[in-house]
């Protein structure tokens, strides 16, 4: 795997909106932390623009996430929030210059389509982490923001994962792969489409239905994509809706249900997803798991 430059203060971070529209308002907590810390920002006015519920239209999108992908002096890349819309795009954005010059492609939920896409066609990391759109001004001294720049920082990240009823921890290592699992569910057969064969594979979820989340762990198990991972880590499953008549199951135990034809380590509680505790990984890196005085931890070493 290709990991790009880390970055250090004095470089440039770039905003982007590949999918939902975002007001300034929303991005100034993020962009004052920013500054605070010692980094440049840049971003210019298509990062407001709007069609119903887009940040502008899909060719406006891609141009400005092409000039980002093409400018040297933009050291990451920081996705504003997600929503829907990186997918309408990914097809359109020529990777030729980010090939040769890559930087960090940062962001959560929608932004699974850049993770899952530039892991499996570029061989390159990203980063899954908190975004501006989450950044306010009571929680940039938590560990969700410090994890954040510790990611882009070339610091090591080490987490320590509470316990959970339905975990199957053991000892781990691998190449880090996955995301949002309505993302990963729509990308299957798609050139996004991310092989898990060896890899450690993460999900997270938000605001679905547990028959949703039952299909798709289903369509995960059926396409192989669970047939030969080092070990399932799952993040936050938020918000989860029900029928009339209950599906009679938590979305945590019809993960666990649909993982017990398979020996993998199954690590519930992973901090990160849809809820403010939501640390950075950097996708396409090693990741490793182990015991450590009686208690699980989740270590991401820098690759400097």
């Amino acid at each position: 795997m290709i990991i790009p430059p880390y970055l250090s203060p004095g470089d440039t971070i770039a905003l982007a909106a590949p999918a939902r529209k975002i007001s300034k308002a929303e991005i100034q907590p993020a962009e004052q932390w920013l500054k605070s810390v010692g980094f440049n920002i840049f971003y210019d006015d298509r990062l407001f623009a709007e069609d119903h519920q887009f940040a502008g239209d899909d060719l406006l999108r891609t141009r400005y996430f092409q000039d980002l992908l093409d400018d040297d002096s933009v050291k990451a890349i920081w996705c504003v929030r997600g929503g829907y819309g990186s997918a309408r795009i990914i097809d359109r954005l020529d990777f030729t210059h980010f090939r040769q010059h890559p930087k960090w492609i940062c962001g959560y939920s929608d932004i699974t389509v850049f993770h899952s896409h530039i892991q499996q066609n570029l061989q390159t990391a990203t980063l899954h982490a908190t975004m501006p759109i989450n950044v306010s001004e009571t929680n940039t001294q938590l560990p969700v923001c410090q994890s954040f720049l510790d990611a882009i920082t070339c610091k090591d990240l080490s987490y320590e994962i509470d316990s959970h009823p339905l975990s199957r921890p053991q000892p781990f290592s691998g190449i880090l792969t996955g995301g949002n699992l309505s993302m990963l569910y729509s990308l299957i057969g798609s050139p996004s489409d991310i092989n898990t064969t060896g890899k450690v594979l993460f999900i997270e979820d938000l605001d679905e239905y547990l028959y949703h989340i039952d299909r798709m762990i289903l369509n995960l198990k059926r396409s192989g994509k669970l047939s030969n991972i080092k070990a399932l880590l799952v993040g936050h499953l938020s918000d989860m809706h029900d029928n009339t008549v209950p599906f009679g199951k938590t979305a945590e135990e019809i993960v666990a249900d649909h993982c017990q034809t398979f020996d993998f380590p199954l690590i519930f509680n992973v901090p990160a997803g849809h809820l403010s505790d939501n640390r950075a990984f950097r996708m396409g890196c090693q990741i490793e798991g182990l015991i450590k005085d009686n208690k699980f931890i989740l270590k991401s070493l820098n690759h400097d």
